[in-house]
């Protein structure tokens, strides 16, 4: 039987912003000072509460809610298509079509005003942020209205 295992020894498998794979054919993000960075999205901490894990947002994690930023990453479309009104952001790119980067905490839901042209490089939006302390998909983060920028 097959074991899940992460690629970072003390790191479970599924958490944190993901490993960038040194033999992905696409570059690292670079840093950039008008994004909001992945290292604070992923200081979330999650507690059990009901048999359900829930996110516990630091307090600089929940000033960001109900604000305007920018996040950069790579996209993760949810349907076919040359163009994307709905999809995912990531932090690192995607290995395998069926597989997560990383947890949670590594992705962020985007929601386009105008649908924006899929592309496998790093992409950066920026529109309305959402801090979802309790998603019925259990996702930590959402972008509304979002434009893609340069």
């Amino acid at each position: 039987m097959a074991q899940l295992s992460s690629p970072m020894p003390g790191v479970p498998a599924g958490t944190g912003a993901g490993v960038h794979s040194p033999n992905s054919p696409f570059a690292p993000l670079k840093d950039r000072a008008d994004v909001l960075p992945w290292s604070v999205l992923t200081t979330v901490k999650t507690k059990t509460e009901k048999n359900r894990l829930l996110p516990v947002f630091p307090a600089d994690v929940q000033a960001l809610n109900k604000k305007v930023q920018r996040i950069q990453g790579f996209m993760m479309p949810l349907e076919p298509g040359e163009k994307q009104k709905h999809f995912l952001i990531s932090s690192v790119p995607l290995t395998c079509s069926f597989c997560v980067p990383g947890g949670p905490e590594s992705m962020v839901e985007v929601k386009t005003k105008t649908p924006v042209k899929y592309s496998m490089e790093a992409v950066v939006v920026e529109g309305q942020f959402a801090v979802l302390n309790d998603d019925p998909y259990g996702l930590y983060y959402r972008i509304t209205d979002a434009v893609a920028v340069k």
